[in-house]
Parts: structure tokens; sequence; C-alpha cells
């Protein structure tokens, strides 16, 4: 057989997680115990493409290397997919560090929304600023995500909450696209609060259903459309409303969904079947079977246990004992979780939610590409999937939940190109 050619090899690796799965769906039960390790493994690309797997030793025997190929050594270090991090609120103006040390003092989230603040103190700050403003910010967030190791982000919209400011909004996250290497899923979540020139969320949930949500599809601004159903945001009859349109409209759809009150949102997901539910902090035995109902990806965020300072976190072995796909993110928002790092997020998991680094590991890549629908060329480094992966200066996967808070990463292979490189500090 002719050796493959190939622009970029990646040898010696000490582990290489190639968190394989051949069956085209997400993990679930056993699977999850499995990340595909290879020892003393090797990567080929060619054109972006992962074009070969194996151990070191039989590289040579199907690959050869141009004059121009880049050969990168990591003896020692393990390799691994890149991190998808199935959802964050990227794109924002303000901070609000005052309101969050209120909380941790005591101060209830749902009245602060309520009063006008959270989502809301947001939605000011980002109707004022600019689309140039707006790439900015998120070209540092962004940054932060790829040196902590994410080469896919879901990135949704909702700090508008008007057609001209969530397309201001979904139009830099097209920008962003353009400029720099982190791949971009958009989400238009314009029923994320209910603006104050709204007098109710019905009122609200219909103009999102009935305008707004026709003006993205009509733009191509967006993959999924998303609904907070929450206690001081949006009923399940809302949420409803908002995902129809969706669908006739084009759109794939996401839940916010249970993560402070059972409003009867998981009953609206067993009939419409999102792609995702995320949170699912509030479970019982009748919503866990709306959920297995729904055939959605529970998409659990323990960051916001953390950073809202809660001692209960979202109950990621009942999910898998009965059979749900799980995956991780960050959240990664101003209010409820200012987080960059799903290495932080595996840690808490394992500490927080029982999960071992393999089941974690493999919630943070190849599950969490198929909540966004990418799981057939991204989350997984196999052959003909997209080469996206990363170089951690560690010796096993256990010390990624291990080194909590530490950021391990020393180099970022996106769509087959070095985006980031960190070696000289190491």
């Amino acid at each position: 057989m002719k050796a493959l050619e190939a622009d970029l090899i990646i040898q010696n690796c000490a582990e290489l997680l190639t968190v394989r799965n051949g069956t085209g769906r997400p993990k679930t039960g056993k699977a999850l115990g499995d990340i595909g390790l290879i020892k003393n493994g090797a990567v080929a690309v060619s054109r972006g493409e992962i074009i070969w797997v194996g151990e070191s030793t039989d590289l040579g025997r199907h690959v050869r290397a141009g004059r121009k190929t880049k050969i990168i050594d990591a003896d020692g270090k393990i390799v691994m997919p890149g991190f998808v991090d199935p959802h964050t609120h990227l794109i924002f103006a303000g901070s609000r560090e005052r309101e969050w040390l209120e909380r941790l003092a005591g101060r209830d989230y749902l009245r602060v929304l309520k009063s006008g603040g959270g989502i809301l103190s947001t939605v000011n700050w980002t109707r004022k600023a600019t689309r140039t403003e707006l790439v900015r910010a998120g070209l540092k967030r962004l940054n932060r995500m790829l040196e902590n190791g994410t080469t896919t982000v879901e990135s949704k919209s909702g700090y508008g909450l008007t057609i001209k400011d969530e397309i201001k909004i979904l139009d830099s996250m097209r920008a962003l696209m353009l400029i720099q290497p982190v791949e971009i899923v958009p989400t238009f979540l314009g029923a994320h609060a209910v603006p104050p020139e709204f007098g109710d969320s019905r009122s609200y949930a219909r103009f999102v259903a009935d305008r707004m949500v026709p003006e993205v599809a009509r733009r191509g601004l967006a993959d999924y459309c998303d609904v907070f159903c929450e206690d001081g945001a949006f009923s399940a009859s809302d949420a409803a409303i908002v995902l129809e349109s969706a669908m006739k409209n084009g759109l794939q759809t996401k839940m916010h969904v249970n993560e402070f009150n059972d409003l009867g949102g998981t009953k609206v997901a067993a009939a419409l079947h999102p792609k995702s539910l995320d949170h699912l902090d509030v479970i019982s035995a009748r919503t866990m079977s709306d959920v297995r109902r729904s055939g959605s990806v529970a998409v659990l965020l323990p960051g916001v246990a953390f950073f809202l300072g809660r001692e209960a976190y979202p109950q990621a072995n009942k999910f898998i004992s009965n059979g749900v796909p799980v995956a991780l993110g960050t959240d990664f928002n101003p209010g409820t979780c200012f987080c960059y790092s799903m290495q932080f997020i595996i840690s808490l998991s394992c500490i927080k939610m029982g999960l071992s680094a393999e089941q974690a590991i493999n919630c943070a890549t190849i599950n969490a590409a198929h909540a966004i629908g990418r799981a057939d060329r991204l989350g997984s480094i196999e052959v003909g999937k997209q080469a996206d992966f990363i170089i951690m200066e560690i010796s096993t996967y256990r010390q990624i939940p291990y080194s909590v808070a530490a950021n391990n990463v020393s180099l970022v292979v996106k769509n087959g190109a070095v985006a980031l490189d960190r070696t000289r500090l190491f």
C-alpha cells in the first residue's frame, strides 16, 4: 500500500486520546469510559484532514513526510481533540462583578433579574455598544478560550432583545469567524429575558416568534434557536411558541431548561426534540423521562453552581444511568459563570458531579460536538475528520482533572494549522 503524504505529523505522544466512536451517536453508558487511548501514538494530517492515526512505531509504514511537512515531537505529552464548548454567551458589553459579589453575600439571582439587574443590565450595555466594540471584546474572549484548548464554541445572542441589536450580536459572531481560528456555531437566543418595553413574556415570545426568528433565519445568521424557560423569563408554553417558529423557519433548536425551577419545559422538549437541553439542574423522575423521550443531549454546566456558590450540582450520573447522552460546557457569560476553561469544567465535573476522568473527557469533546451538530467532523481524532487537537504538557490524561485550575495546553492545532504555540513557556 502506498504511503500517504502528510503536511503535518504529530508523533511520540505519551498518550493519544482519540475519543473515537464509530456509532455516529453520542456516547452513553459504558462507552463513556472509553477514550480511545493509544500509547506512543501518532497522527498525520493533510490539508486540514486527519489521514492516519495509530502507534508511532507504525507511522513510517503508512505515512511519509514531504519537504514541507511539519513534524511535531510530542514526547512525554498527551494529545487529544480540541475542546468543544457547547454553551457560551460570548458576545456582550459591560461587566457584572459587583452584582456577582452581592449574590455571593445572599441576594437572590431571580430577584436581581426581576428588578432589572442580571441579564437586563447586560442588555443595556450591549445595546449601547457598537459592532466594532463587541467584536473586539469577543476576540479577547476567544483568545482566552483558545489558550485553554477550546477549538470550537457555540455562541448565543440574547443581550440585545430587539431585532436590530440581536442582529448586531450575530453579525459580530460572523465577523469573528473571519479573523480568528476558533470555530463558532451561532445560536439565536432572542428569548433570553423579557425586555422592559414589553409588558409580559407572552407578548414578547410572540414578537420573537413572528418577527425576530424569521428575520434571523432569512439572513442566515444562526444555526440554532434557543429559549430560556425559567421563572422570571419564559414559560413552557412561551418556549413552545418560539421553538415552533424556529423549526418552521429552518432553524434547529435548543433549550435552557430546569436551571432553577421545573416549569414543564421538559414536556415541550419531549414533543419538539431539541438538539440539546442545557442546565437541567432540577431533575425528577418525570423530567428524566421527558429528557429521555426528547432524544436531546443533556448539556450540563457545573461552572454555574460553582460560580453562584450553590451546594447542588447537576446530577450527571443519573442522566448516564438512564441512558441520556451528557455533554459538558462552560456557560461562559457575564453573570453566572465567567469561565473560559473547559479544563476547569472537567475538574469540577469529577470533583462535584462524580464523573470519571474518562467520562468527563468524552463529555467535553465528542458528546459536546454532538450537542452542536458537529460530531461528523469534530470532537474526536479519527481518519476523515477535521484536524483539531491539542498538546498538553502532562504525561497522562488523569492529570487534566487533577491539576485544578491549571492550563496545561502547550499547542493547539485547528483545521490542520498551528493556531497557538506556548511551548516556549514550558
